[in-house]
């Protein structure tokens, strides 16, 4: 979800007045998302790099991942959406811990909408977490397993950015990919639409022959 600061500065605000609006895409989108079959929706709120950025931003990026989900609790039940958190824990405010924790225990049940948030997360170290306990002979299926992640179907980067920044690697393996200069703060359903009607024009083969096309629903990831 790239864009944030670059819209507060472009109107002379804030870094955090960007996040703020930031937020306000992120319902716009998990509101939209089922209606276009979507039934799981990951994104990438804050990697474990972003701790580099100034404290005062990082403060206000938790107090809003607060008042977010104290916000959203219950449209998250009205609408059938489950959240859950994928990244560290130990390292987020307690208070925000415990805000996250009691919204993935009563949301739990949701089934219209899978919403993942990835917080402190970073990609490689998911993978080595899952690798370890492992031993030498993990195949892929036991991995991914141990990752517990589906594999991604669309990953949607806005802001212009077109890299995978450390974000759902080996899920993204074949993963069609969506580039766009809209700033995440003015993404809607009328960019999700258009990223998906270019994923429906793809052609996926996961390897094999253009005979073997693999029709699937997709799975949404944004970054």
């Amino acid at each position: 979800m790239d864009g944030n600061g670059r819209w507060a500065e472009r109107r002379g605000l804030p870094r955090l007045a960007g996040h703020c609006a930031g937020e306000r895409a992120l319902r716009r989108i998990t509101a939209a998302a089922p209606n276009f079959g979507i039934s799981a929706l990951t994104v990438y709120a804050f990697s474990s790099d972003n701790w580099k950025r100034p404290a005062g931003e990082i403060s206000g990026l938790m107090k809003l991942l607060e008042t977010h989900l104290a916000r959203e609790l219950e449209v998250c039940l009205k609408n059938g959406v489950r959240l859950s958190m994928i990244g560290r824990r130990d390292r987020i405010p307690e208070t925000a811990r415990r805000v996250v924790e009691e919204t993935e225990r009563l949301t739990q049940n949701g089934r219209r909408l899978h919403l993942r948030l990835a917080i402190d997360y970073s990609s490689r170290d998911a993978m080595l977490a899952a690798w370890q306990p492992s031993g030498p002979r993990c195949d892929r299926q036991a991995f991914a397993e141990r990752l517990n992640s589906p594999d991604v179907d669309l990953l949607i980067r806005t802001a212009g950015e077109q890299r995978l920044s450390d974000f759902l690697l080996w899920e993204s393996a074949y993963a069609e990919l969506y580039f766009t200069p809209v700033l995440w703060p003015d993404f809607n359903a009328d960019d999700l639409e258009t990223a998906l009607e270019e994923f429906a024009r793809r052609v996926r083969r996961f390897g094999g022959l253009p005979g073997q096309t693999v029709e699937a629903e997709p799975q949404l990831w944004t970054g």
